[in-house]
């Protein structure tokens, strides 16, 4: 049975949501996906496809990219509300942009109710798409902390907005006391400036000598896509991969699990 679970709002999002399973305990099951609008390297729009790559890999917290919502080129589908509806996870989505009589930006899931949300806007330059980061608190329970999960997606046509994007999020979020996962689409390679600017503040549950390349889909050449977290001690990292789905969107998700360290 789906439930839904009311939340505060803050900025420019709008949430929905059901619960799913149990988590494993004092681990964290981390998934970071641009999902394209849900157009596949097929052409199909199939939001059940995103849906069910998803369910597949067990998640507790998601950051889903470009994600629309009830624009004319996805057939106003509220494509955040019906991932919640069909992964049985709480969800909210935040607008970056409103687009073709509807909005787009990204969505955050959650197998746990999302309790606060607020969009952060990202620095950029006249002309180019605006940018968010889309900050939730989450309360996992069973030993776990309380802790904000953060979406974002960098700029993919100007390193230095990237920079100014990067030091964006240090600032909002670099010096929190507790603890914190950031995950998206940050469209840097790990050695870029910009990733070197994050990892003067964050921990790689994605680790770049790993190799996780996650774009594009079908033949994979290039890390941009990450699950990050702060501060160190807190966390340790049990397993990251990027999942083999090449179809259904023109970014493979990454997915990372982590093990609460205790404080």
């Amino acid at each position: 049975m789906r439930v839904h679970v009311p939340v505060a709002v803050l900025g420019l999002a709008a949430v929905v949501g059901a619960v799913g399973g149990q988590p494993a305990a004092n681990t964290l099951r981390v998934l970071s996906y641009n999902i394209h609008h849900a157009e596949g390297t097929d052409g199909k729009l199939d939001v059940a496809r995103i849906a069910s790559v998803i369910r597949a890999a067990e998640p507790d917290l998601v950051a889903v990219q470009e994600v629309d919502r009830n624009t004319t080129r996805t057939n106003k589908v509220d494509q955040a509300a019906e991932l919640a509806r069909l992964t049985k996870l709480h969800g909210t989505f935040a607008r970056a942009i409103d687009l073709q009589g509807g909005q787009y930006g990204q969505a955050i899931l959650s197998r746990w109710p999302i309790k606060a949300v607020k969009v952060h806007p990202l620095p950029g330059k006249k002309g180019q798409e605006a940018r968010i980061a889309v900050e939730t608190t989450v309360e996992p329970g069973g030993g776990r902390p309380a802790l904000t999960f953060v979406g974002t997606h960098f700029q993919h046509d100007d390193p230095a907005t990237r920079e100014e994007q990067a030091a964006k999020v240090n600032e909002l979020f670099g010096s929190a006391g507790g603890p914190v996962i950031l995950a998206g689409d940050l469209n840097a390679a790990p050695d870029s400036k910009p990733m070197k600017a994050i990892a003067e503040k964050w921990s790689f549950a994605t680790a770049p000598d790993k190799g996780l390349l996650s774009i594009p889909a079908e033949k994979p050449r290039r890390q941009i896509d990450y699950v990050l977290y702060r501060p160190a001690g807190r966390f340790r990292v049990v397993q990251a991969k990027v999942i083999a789905e090449p179809v259904a969107s023109d970014h493979r998700p990454v997915l990372a699990v982590l093990e609460w360290a205790g404080d």
